[in-house]
C-alpha cells in the first residue's frame, strides 16, 4: 500500500513543473519537499492514515491536470487589470519581488540596516559605548 502511494506521488511530482524563478514561493518545488518529508524512507515508509494519502493524492491530481482551467475556461487571457500571463510571471518572480520590498524600504530603515551590526552583541556594546 505504501509503496503504491510513495509511486503515485512520485510520479505526479515528476511531471509537476518547478518554476525556477519563484524560489521558496513555487508549488512544485513545495511538492516535492512534501513528499520527501512523508517518504523519508522512500517505499518501505509506514502510512499511518493511507485514506488520508489517498485523498490528498486525489485532491492534487485535479489541480495538475488542470481540470478546474478546462472546467470553467476564461474568456480572455487578461485579468482585471489588463496584464498578461507574461507580465504577471515577471512580477511575481522572487528578484522581481525582492526588488519591490527594497524599493518600498523607507530612508531610516535602510539606513538602519546599512549601519546596524550583525551580531547581537556587537549590538549592545554599540548601544552600551553610546550611552557611556
Amino acid at each position: 500500500m505504501a509503496a503504491s502511494c510513495y509511486q503515485n506521488f512520485l510520479k505526479l511530482c515528476e511531471e509537476w513543473p518547478v518554476d525556477e524563478t519563484k524560489r521558496g514561493q513555487d508549488l512544485g518545488a513545495y511538492q516535492w519537499g512534501r513528499v520527501a518529508h512523508a517518504f523519508r524512507e522512500g517505499e518501505n515508509t509506514q502510512i499511518a492514515e493511507p485514506e488520508a494519502c489517498d485523498q490528498m493524492y486525489e485532491s492534487l491530481v485535479p489541480l495538475h491536470s488542470n481540470y478546474y482551467k478546462h472546467k470553467y475556461p476564461r474568456p480572455g487571457d487578461t485579468s482585471f487589470n489588463g496584464l498578461s500571463l507574461e507580465e504577471y510571471k515577471l512580477v511575481l518572480c522572487t528578484d522581481t519581488l525582492e526588488e519591490f520590498k527594497e524599493v518600498n524600504k523607507g530612508m531610516w530603515k535602510k539606513l538602519q540596516e546599512k549601519f546596524a551590526p550583525r551580531d547581537p552583541e556587537e549590538k549592545h556594546k554599540a548601544w552600551a559605548r553610546a550611552l557611556s
